[in-house]
């Protein structure tokens, strides 16, 4: 993806986003992701449009697009952190008990990590034991640059100190089957019940 597509895919993705809180910074596969099938075109507003490779915890080549056709809880992270991520990846295991069983089913939960040094597709997985991770969960990494241009695309912010933490922008997204922005929750502490309802939405 081009500089230039990618800032349009920014702008088009987070006008159509609905924000809920304030933003804060803090230091701190795809398991049947296809089953679904893949939609018949990508939009102008999808993050499918980022066409890099990943790795997921398993150590198999991963896309975005491989997505497509779900609902998709988003957040970055890493393994490493030493406040805010757990408490995200805690918001997300309570937005997915929030969902009702068939859409729980459906949905698929992706953690990315912005550490591509120290988080390799085996302690990706370590981190999915600890945390117990179901297989609803993708624990993806990429490389230093694809790592940025989604960071971009989704609006989150994050550096490097000299500790190897990060400080980052605290946000989990929404994204619906054509993967699309559908919902922002922004912060440690705002309504995760919100976000369980916009998945819910966001298949209809």
């Amino acid at each position: 993806m081009t500089p230039k597509l990618a800032l349009a895919l920014v702008a088009s993705a987070l006008a159509a986003a609905a924000v809920r809180g304030a933003d804060s910074e803090k230091p701190c596969c795809v398991d049947d992701a296809t089953a679904a099938g893949p939609v018949a075109r990508i939009s102008s507003r999808s993050i499918y449009q980022i066409d890099s490779t990943w790795t997921d915890d398993a150590g198999r080549a991963a896309r975005l697009v491989s997505l497509q056709g779900r609902p998709v809880v988003l957040a970055m992270f890493f393994t490493n952190c030493e406040f805010a991520c757990p408490i995200i990846v805690s918001n997300m295991l309570r937005i997915q008990e929030a969902l009702p069983p068939e859409l729980r089913a459906e949905a698929r939960f992706v953690l990315v990590s912005f550490d591509s040094e120290r988080d390799s597709p085996a302690a990706l997985r370590l981190y999915r034991n600890r945390m117990r991770l179901g297989t609803a969960w993708v624990l993806l990494h990429g490389q230093p640059d694809d790592v940025r241009e989604l960071a971009m695309v989704l609006g989150v912010k994050y550096s490097k100190d000299n500790r190897g933490q990060f400080a980052h922008s605290n946000l989990i997204t929404v994204l619906n089957p054509a993967g699309e922005i559908a919902f922002r929750l922004v912060g440690l502490k705002s309504d995760v019940a919100a976000a369980a309802r916009a998945v819910a939405v966001a298949v209809k």
